[in-house]
């Protein structure tokens, strides 16, 4: 990432309870890492209670001992009805984040929209510190035009919020990196706009973005991540060269970028089917995939994850560090 290797900061306790932190680099070896998103709505599935209430009592104490990563999305209502329950994502990812201290943590992604740019400059900027180096900054220009009606926020034309999530991104990082903070866009103003304590390192920005036209070649001028899907291999691999050619213009390294993907399928209850998976990931990481964002939806039991686990995540981690 940005021409280093990525470094968090994990707390270190001493007497009374104070903290010093310790400098953690991932092994230039470690290739590939496995993020677990983890449901906030509810539905019928679930007795209409929020999947990551359950999971956090019986599910992630186990995953997440094997996981890198944890991603919770960014919406407010659910999708099959309105009255679903939806955590909200700042809250949620917060409180999970003091449960299980050993993960990197990411929203899937934040609406740059439905938060005042300095606002989600601070909040990043304080997960950072509280977290110990973990928080990597999810964020997109927003999609669901219902939710922002239903809110009372605008909804303006795609160009438009890239453009503001573009302008979202410098305020960010002049916050996490200035002591006291200007910026005039054409949407967004600050003014001298302290955050202390600011956080070390800066968070990581992840976009998430599928258009050619103004998405991807944002990524590649100022992401550190990109988490998209792939529906068509073809269509997924000239998004890839875009973000990549846009890198290059912009004076970056392609490979710098780190390129994550979101994977919705069932945990393998079987050795074929943790074949099969296996062999689909190892494909993408031909491809490039280095970091697999993975939507299992509402498992019941810890024994598909621990298989997952044992005939998915070790051998490919084995493989990809020789």
């Amino acid at each position: 990432m940005t021409g280093r290797p990525w470094v968090h900061l994990r707390p270190r306790f001493g007497k009374a309870g104070s903290s010093t932190f310790t400098r953690v680099h991932d092994s230039p070896t470690a290739a590939v890492k496995f993020g677990w998103l983890s449901p906030v709505i509810g539905n019928q599935w679930s007795d209409h209670q929020p999947i990551v209430m359950y999971q956090e009592r019986h599910i992630l104490p186990t995953a997440l001992a094997h996981f890198d990563s944890l991603w919770i999305a960014d919406h407010f209502y659910g999708f099959d009805a309105k009255t679903d329950p939806f955590l909200e994502a700042w809250t949620t990812l917060t409180w999970l984040a003091a449960k299980f201290p050993d993960v990197l943590l990411c929203h899937h992604v934040l609406g740059q929209g439905y938060r005042q740019p300095a606002l989600t400059a601070k909040m990043a900027a304080t997960l950072q510190t509280l977290s110990g180096g973990r928080f990597i900054l999810g964020i997109g220009a927003g999609w669901r035009e219902d939710e922002y009606r239903a809110y009372g926020y605008d909804f303006p034309k795609p160009s438009v919020r890239f453009a503001q999530l573009e302008e979202v991104i410098h305020i960010c990082r002049a916050m996490w990196t200035q002591d006291l903070p200007s910026f005039s866009g054409r949407y967004f103003t600050i003014t001298e706009a302290s955050a202390p304590p600011l956080p070390h390192p800066i968070p990581p920005i992840c976009i998430g973005a599928s258009g050619e036209q103004i998405g991807l070649p944002m990524v590649g001028r100022l992401a550190d991540m990109w988490n998209g899907f792939m529906r068509k291999e073809a269509d997924w691999i000239r998004k890839r060269d875009i973000v990549r050619a846009s890198a290059e213009r912009a004076g970056r390294h392609p490979h710098d970028i780190e390129i994550s993907m979101t994977l919705e399928r069932p945990l393998p209850e079987t050795d074929a089917a943790s074949a099969e998976i296996r062999e689909q990931l190892e494909h993408l990481a031909g491809l490039g995939v280095s970091h697999f964002v993975m939507d299992f939806g509402h498992p019941q039991s810890t024994e598909p994850v621990l298989r997952f686990v044992e005939q998915v995540i070790n051998p490919m981690r084995a493989d990809h560090s020789r």
